[in-house]
């Protein structure tokens, strides 16, 4: 269930609900709208399973930042 994917998303990046919702597909209230009930078309699952995929791939292609301490 989508729903689900997210909810697991938000709680592995920390990123807010609205957020995720404004920068997946430009809506602030998609979860919010989700956990009352609201059923994504097929299009919108797409474009979110898109982001979240997109977005885990940045997160572990990131160089690892240095640690250097001076």
């Amino acid at each position: 269930m989508l729903l689900r994917e997210i909810e697991k998303f938000l709680a592995r990046t920390g990123m807010p609900a609205t957020k995720f919702g404004r920068l997946a597909v430009s809506d602030p209230r998609l979860v919010l709208d989700m956990r009352n009930g609201r059923e994504p078309r097929r299009r919108m699952i797409l474009r979110v399973e898109h982001f979240m995929n997109k977005y885990t791939e940045t997160l572990t292609k990131r160089p690892q930042e240095s640690l250097d301490v001076r």
